[in-house]
């Protein structure tokens, strides 16, 4: 799979189960500590909430994840929600659900289901993006070149991840995996320009 699915922007949704209020939060987020910012975020809004509870998959592969209950049953609220993230295969995606609670107990199936409907809420109202799955490199060159450079990395679909353009430019570019070849190619055909692969 040369392409991933994740989301562009925050939502929210609000499901209600006997007198419980779930309010579900998405964010876009490319790294646990931009998790732990969104979650902060959550906290400073709602004080008085019973529990914070939230999932997220981070990473093109999808291998950083985690599940947090905070306080809820064992497995009743972290891992319904990071199920909707993966039922919509999404990553770099959190999911932050608040609970307020009504004064009826749900028990352990209840919850679960009401973590589930929260984030599948949401998820559902924003939208998911497909994004190519990239592999980076650095570029320098002389500024006399710059057209040229330019015309291949909007041909071939890349992303500009930073760029300095002086007299001497350096820029980082994002090369979709799947034409990283054929690019690579073009890219070499340039005379006076550098190619470099940025070690992760």
């Amino acid at each position: 799979m040369d392409v991933f699915y994740t989301i562009e922007k925050p939502g929210t949704a609000e499901f209600k189960d006997r007198g419980s209020k779930f309010l579900a939060y998405a964010y876009p987020v490319k790294s646990a500590d931009e998790v732990k910012e969104c979650l902060a975020e959550v906290k400073k809004e709602h004080p008085k909430a019973t529990h914070h509870c939230y999932a997220y998959r981070l990473g093109t592969e999808g291998t950083q994840f985690r599940a947090v209950d905070d306080g809820e049953p064992s497995g009743s609220a972290g891992k319904p929600i990071l199920g909707q993230i993966d039922s919509k295969q999404l990553t770099d995606t959190a999911v932050v659900v608040v609970r307020y609670f009504g004064g009826t107990l749900l028990g352990v199936p209840g919850l679960i289901n009401a973590y589930k409907m929260a984030a599948a809420l949401v998820l559902q109202l924003v939208p998911a993006v497909q994004k190519n799955i990239e592999s980076y490199y650095d570029l320098t060159f002389d500024y006399t070149i710059l057209n040229e450079v330019m015309i291949v990395v909007k041909q071939q679909n890349c992303s500009v991840v930073s760029q300095e353009l002086q007299l001497f430019c350096t820029m980082r570019i994002g090369i979709p995996r799947g034409n990283e070849e054929l690019c690579l190619l073009r890219l070499k055909d340039i005379y006076g320009l550098e190619v470099a692969k940025v070690k992760k």
